[in-house]
């Protein structure tokens, strides 16, 4: 993306600078002293701790004269763990971020304590430049069992923080994402007495009948099937995701993802001859006005919004979504929103789509000699998760649960009084999320299991507070196994940093085109020869040496 430099360039030479105050040139905190727990577990005197986080933190509402630094969750860790957490803010998106960390690599400032790193490649920046520090031995003295459990079942967060035997980094929080679901207009299926679809054939009568048949009977004709986004390699992984369509042809070889084949090396799915089958198919439904007719050029949230503003009556998003198009209601008093599984095979096996472990990587500054308060707190937070310690229901009372009449409330609009855009304490911390609890934990609700933790309570008041999307996290949890990861998460390839962005280019052109008519479903065949041609065969071969060396 061609940008004005010298405009980048001096805003983000003034956002390092931010973002090193309180930095001494020798590294780490301004404060790096040495600090003892004192019976109680808190830390004394009190360590102060850095950290840089992207500026679309998201906490919600502050008080007054509060701010990041400032809050109830950074007041709390003073008082009960003796550490003072410094945030800097940076840049809105990921692209700003980096250009920011970057020039504290280059620059004669150095990086605070700890910071998040989003991207592989940024990853092996960071550890070729000696910046940060190996935590190896910081992970087996330091990080409590419990914790030791969770990073066990995701080893491969791992590999991307991995350099010539050493770690230089752990995810955040890893938990595998619920699945995608389909959400569909619940009133329109009634209104022309049809079912949700189960496979390719029922989901092309639905929204066939969904753009010609009348579903919201206003006399128009304004409406159409399917909402979805080819912004992102046609697999968003969140919202607005065609990937279910690609998959009812490719099985697990769906765009974007490298899988395993039957001799064990990993191929790309984009290039997989069955999602030929696939394009193809949309693009007769593109011609025929039934799928959303801008969606190469349409981020996944606004793709979204065109089921919000009761044009298109299905699209695949993760269960959270179902609130998200409540105001669908403004466009239709009538709407009904309902998820349901997504579509098979042809063959009756599951569709599956790409799941997320982790959102980036914690790193430390090579000079940042506390790694076990670093630890300490780290584990403070997963209390919340566990139902233990200090957040037996929550955070803090009155933010993100409230007691009223002797009873756990995590509906704010039922605190005494009602809280809107509250203050969220979980996203107050060197963290951009809280820790959270696997999706499965819906099935035992579901059951009549007693809830024993507080992210277990609040799943729980879904089910009375907003029922079609506890309703939707149950399916998630029935379909966790047709969730993907890719099977490369390393640093790009040699190949890869000089050809991927030119063969990224190249795929969506193709998809694009074909979908939209401007080319023949015959080019993808030429796409794959060139695709190989211009550097994808020698991905290939460095991507599976890659992975035979971590297999």
């Amino acid at each position: 993306m061609k940008r004005k430099q010298s405009t980048v360039i001096l805003s983000a030479a003034m956002a390092a600078m931010m973002l090193m105050s309180g930095c001494g040139k020798d590294g780490g905190s301004a404060q790096q002293e040495t600090a003892t727990k004192n019976a109680d577990g808190k830390y004394e005197p009190t360590l102060t701790i850095t950290i840089a986080k992207q500026l679309d933190e998201n906490t919600g509402r502050y008080g007054d004269g509060e701010d990041i630094n400032n809050n109830p969750m950074t007041r709390l860790t003073e008082e009960k763990l003796g550490l003072k957490m410094e945030t800097t803010l940076l840049g809105g998106d990921a692209s700003n971020y980096d250009t920011k960390l970057r020039l504290a690599l280059t620059g004669s400032e150095k990086l605070p304590d700890i910071f998040p790193v989003y991207g592989t490649q940024m990853i092996s920046d960071m550890i070729e430049s000696g910046q940060v520090k190996a935590i190896d031995d910081d992970i087996e003295k330091y990080m409590p069992d419990r914790l030791k459990e969770i990073y066990d079942k995701y080893p491969e967060t791992f590999y991307p923080v991995m350099k010539d035997g050493k770690t230089y980094g752990i995810a955040c929080t890893p938990c595998m994402d619920a699945e995608e679901i389909m959400v569909i207009r619940q009133d329109w299926l009634d209104n022309l007495g049809l079912q949700a679809p189960t496979n390719l054939d029922e989901f092309e009568a639905v929204i066939k009948a969904f753009t010609e048949d009348d579903p919201d009977g206003n006399g128009k004709d304004d409406t159409y099937g399917f909402t979805y986004s080819g912004n992102d390699i046609y697999n968003t992984g969140w919202v607005s995701d065609p990937v279910n369509v690609f998959s009812a042809y490719s099985g697990k070889f769906i765009p974007g993802v490298w899988q395993e084949d039957e001799d064990g090396n990993l191929q790309y799915g984009s290039i997989n001859e069955e999602n030929k089958e696939a394009l193809t198919r949309m693009a007769e439904w593109h011609k025929n006005g039934w799928i959303f007719q801008e969606a190469a050029a349409t981020g996944a949230w606004d793709a979204m919004t065109q089921f919000t503003e009761g044009k298109a009556g299905i699209f695949v998003g993760r269960p959270w979504t179902i609130n998200s198009v409540a105001d669908v209601t403004s466009a239709d008093p009538n709407a009904v929103v309902k998820g349901y599984p997504n579509i098979l095979q042809e063959n009756g096996e599951p569709t599956y789509q790409m799941g997320q472990i982790n959102d980036g990587w914690l790193m430390f500054n090579k000079n940042f000699n506390n790694m076990e308060a670093f630890f300490t707190y780290y584990d403070w937070l997963y209390d919340a998760v566990f139902g233990t310690g200090d957040f037996v229901n929550g955070y803090l009372e009155g933010y993100d649960y409230d007691i009223v009449d002797g009873e756990v409330v995590y509906d704010t609009t039922k605190f005494d009084p009602p809280v809107t855009d509250p203050f969220m304490p979980g996203k107050s911390t060197v963290l951009k999320n809280s820790p959270v609890e696997s999706v499965e934990m819906y099935l035992k609700l579901q059951a009549g299991e007693e809830p024993t933790t507080g992210a277990e309570r609040t799943a729980l008041s879904y089910f009375e507070s907003a029922p079609a999307m506890a309703e939707g996290y149950v399916i998630a949890a029935e379909h966790q196994d047709e969730l993907l990861t890719s099977l490369f998460n390393a640093a790009p390839t040699d190949t890869m940093k000089k050809k991927w962005e030119q063969l990224q280019t190249m795929e969506k052109q193709v998809y694009t085109n074909i979908i939209y008519g401007k080319e023949d479903p015959s080019a993808f065949d030429q796409f794959v020869e060139d695709w190989k041609a211009q550097g994808g065969d020698d991905i290939t071969k460095e991507v599976n040496e890659w992975y035979q060396s971590v297999k």
